[in-house]
């Protein structure tokens, strides 16, 4: 019969005490360690300024076509589809709870710093300087910039040597990272408000070509297809266009991406996405060569409204 008082009996009971104790304090570490709960979009929603927002207002061009135009008294074009369904997706849905914002190239920062709008969907390019004033998610289209030159004009300007003869009157529009770009490569361009400008000017004999984002030149393109030409010529790297967001609103930075990121994964799956819906339906017929949506950046993990709902 052992002796529970003896001093062997109750060094192994500690051991075993201790042992047991350091077993359940792993065992709590490891339910510590568990990932706190996902986010969802509604909580997201209640962080951004929109919260209670009636409406959403978004800026768009309205003299782009195919990209975004003013035709009828309504807005159309491929950003103003992607702005649709951004919007529809963050509880917006219909143009009655969409407040479009006409604005030109170089308003769009400021649009976006005053609280004039809540988005930009515009042929907004994302460049490192423009990321220190306002926020981006994206990219949701990857273009090029190009050339676009009347008919009486397509022999004779065909490089970036040609841009810089002096003979010849290059328009742009400005605030625009092709007017950087132009600079960059010492071609002198005349700078106005908007491209739709330059292409007036060409057809009244003001100047002689015009340098933009490829999908805007296609949609100018679209409207005068026997009077003018795109010149595709090297310029630096691809542009990246993403939907402008205020700074101080990374919550509504996160959705949107959320929602560009949702539609690429459709697109993947094989299913038409919304984004392959707006491409087809606008600038798809005009481009060059087929686009497909670019995966979006910086994408945050949310529980969708779709996952939320109970399953029956």
């Amino acid at each position: 019969m052992n002796d529970s008082s003896s001093p062997r009996f109750r060094s192994v009971a500690t051991t075993l005490a201790v042992a047991l104790t350091l077993t359940l304090a792993a065992a709590a570490g490891c339910d510590n360690r568990q990932d706190p709960p996902l986010p969802s979009v509604l909580d997201k929603l209640r962080e951004s300024h929109i919260d209670g927002q009636p409406k959403i207002r978004i800026g768009v061009a309205a003299t782009e076509p195919l990209m975004g135009e003013l035709r009828n008294g309504t807005y159309v074009g491929f950003d103003v589809e992607i702005a649709r369904y951004i919007a529809a997706s963050l509880g917006y849905e219909g143009d009655q709870r969409i407040d479009f914002v006409s604005l030109a190239t170089e308003d769009r920062i400021p649009a976006l710093q005053g609280g004039v709008v809540d988005l930009v969907v515009s042929s907004f390019s994302i460049t490192e300087e423009r990321k220190k004033q306002v926020g981006f998610a994206g990219p949701y289209f990857v273009t090029t910039q190009e050339v676009m030159v009347p008919n009486r004009l397509k022999d004779k300007i065909r490089t970036i040597e040609d841009l810089r003869d002096p003979a010849y009157k290059i328009c742009t529009s400005g605030g625009s990272t092709t007017e950087a770009e132009l600079e960059k490569h010492q071609v002198k361009a005349l700078v106005v408000k908007r491209v739709g400008d330059c292409v007036n000017g060409i057809r009244e004999g003001r100047y002689d070509a015009v340098s933009s984002d490829e999908t805007i030149l296609a949609g100018f393109l679209s409207q005068y297809p026997t009077e003018f030409e795109i010149v595709d010529m090297p310029f630096g790297t691809s542009e990246t266009l993403g939907i402008g967001v205020p700074i101080g609103d990374p919550a509504l930075r996160d959705l949107v991406a959320f929602f560009l990121d949702k539609s690429y994964q459709q697109g993947r799956s094989g299913i038409s996405s919304p984004w392959l819906t707006a491409y087809n339906r606008t600038l798809g017929p005009w481009m060059k060569a087929p686009k497909s949506q670019p995966q979006p950046l910086d994408v945050p993990k949310l529980v969708d409204f779709d996952d939320k709902a109970p399953r029956r």
